[in-house]
């Protein structure tokens, strides 16, 4: 790890980021993360404690003159996404992320960088280990699976916190103000299906790759491509134009993700081999203009491939390709209300065929609940008239905005006083656990905000340092403002 990173200030900061990431914590697996900050607290003499699903609550005191003021509750999510280049020999279980300083950027080589949501949690880190930064009594809550379900916020139980303000730091532009977010839900479509000895006698790789990505709530309305959709076309052309027999498709990765590559195996005759390279060609063209803004680095190649023993029956083959194309991907409808918001979006995160047998996954987000069980309903159509098997899970709730609460009003005021512009005080369409909390600590004030991190959840995220130590002294002239107990 570039020890540059431990130079950066503020210091203390990057120093707990740089041990943070040193720890491998996956979503789903974060029992070495847990253990890490529990040992933590623990070291600094301070109440910790481990509820049962491994949400990690540790408490701090006032410091001297602020006892007076509010209990401030701090949280953050303790997974990371681990997404790679895929030509990067990364593991994500044993291995610490290899980060180094670009300009002013923090990036890491071929991965995800796990600033999102690390550095809320090494600036929580840094609050509970100083001396000499003034606050008021502070609960450090930090999260489990924040990425892939949120369990941690949903299994957390009422009567831990007593703070009846919540500031969450997973917020990714440091002019934002959240007050407001989307619900989702996750979307699997499973079945089998016969397979068939292949007619062709010559195979193909088909590869998409290169494609930008990144979050499929905050960054859907940015018209990506989706390397499954775009996957998908491509072998319907060559279904129709060559009846091409598909053996396999693996596409995407993570729900919460765009889908940057794909790669499906063919079968077809080997005097067509040309012909279909001309065709993949001439539509890659189309693609890579249609694409040209938003993902630059698009590539779609074919090559010789090894003959596979067995490809997916013809009938069945279209009747997947259909359902593909009709499922929603990207922008469902924008919010009447606020100018801007997506309202309702799904991702066609993952498509996974071979061995007669399919998966199919999506995450559906909506700000309003009866529009995402309208969309979850039509994307559940066109998967079951294909006669796929279709099941929810992972459902959790939106968090309606209230921009009249006292600690939006202090922060957008706070915010106008240290940077002599306005804050942009929204409701996002990416998923926050501020709305899951709420359901168990109704009338709880919260806010959300962090600072510039891009290209989260993709290889391409960095966190910018100048912004980093804009958040960092927002936070802690925030926490010196905190107003006296009721």
């Amino acid at each position: 790890m570039n020890e540059q990173i431990r130079e950066l200030i503020p210091k203390e900061l990057w120093n707990h980021f740089a041990d943070l990431n040193a720890v491998p914590r996956p979503s789903k697996k974060e029992q070495r993360v847990i253990a890490f900050v529990k040992a933590f607290g623990e070291g600094l003499g301070l109440p910790t404690s481990v509820d049962e699903v491994g949400n990690v609550l540790i408490k701090k005191p006032a410091t001297a003159g602020m006892d007076g003021r509010q209990t401030i509750v701090l949280q953050s999510h303790l997974d990371m996404v681990h997404q790679k280049n895929g030509d990067t020999q990364f593991d994500f279980d044993t291995q610490g992320i290899d980060m180094y300083v670009d300009g002013d950027w923090v990036k890491a080589r071929g991965t995800t960088l796990g600033a999102d949501n690390g550095i809320g949690v090494a600036a929580i880190m840094s609050l509970l280990s100083s001396t000499d930064i003034p606050h008021p009594a502070l609960e450090a809550l930090f999260t489990i699976d924040e990425e892939t379900g949120m369990t941690g916020a949903l299994e957390l139980k009422g009567g831990l916190l007593t703070g009846k303000i919540l500031l969450n730091l997973d917020t990714e532009a440091d002019n934002e103000l959240t007050i407001g977010c989307a619900g989702g839900t996750d979307i699997t479509a499973t079945g089998s299906y016969k397979e068939v000895a292949p007619t062709g006698n010559a195979a193909l790789t088909i590869a998409v790759k290169g494609l930008t990505g990144g979050h499929s709530g905050a960054d859907i309305h940015l018209g990506r491509g989706n390397a499954n959709k775009i996957m998908n076309r491509i072998l319907l052309q060559l279904t129709k134009e060559f009846g091409v027999g598909v053996s396999t498709i693996s596409g995407g990765s993570l729900r919460n993700a765009i889908p940057r590559e794909s790669v499906a195996v063919v079968v077809t005759q080997e005097q067509q081999l040309s012909a279909i390279k001309v065709s993949v060609a001439a539509l890659a063209a189309l693609l890579t203009d249609e694409y040209h803004i938003t993902d630059p680095k698009l590539s779609i190649t074919v090559d010789a491939a090894a003959m596979p023993a067995k490809v997916l029956d013809p009938t069945f083959q279209l009747n997947l390709i259909r359902a593909l194309y009709t499922c929603q991907n990207g922008i469902y409808r924008m919010s009447p209300s606020i100018e801007g918001l997506v309202q309702s979006s799904n991702n066609l995160a993952r498509v996974v065929v071979g061995e007669g047998a399919y998966s199919l996954q999506c995450l559906t987000r909506s700000s309003v609940d009866s529009e995402k069980i309208d969309l979850r309903d039509c994307i559940t159509s066109a998967f079951e008239l294909m006669g796929a098997a279709v099941a929810y899970g992972g459902s959790y709730p939106g968090w309606a905005p209230r921009p009249e609460a006292p600690i939006v009003q202090l922060m957008t005021n706070l915010y106008e006083e240290l940077f002599h512009s306005h804050a942009h005080v929204n409701a996002v369409h990416a998923g926050l656990e501020c709305g899951i909390l709420g359901t168990n600590y109704p009338g709880m004030q919260m806010i959300s905000f962090g600072p510039n991190i891009m290209g989260a959840h993709s290889p391409d995220e960095r966190a910018q340092i100048s912004s980093v130590q804009k958040f960092w002294g927002f936070l802690l002239e925030t926490l010196k403002r905190i107003p006296a107990k009721d």
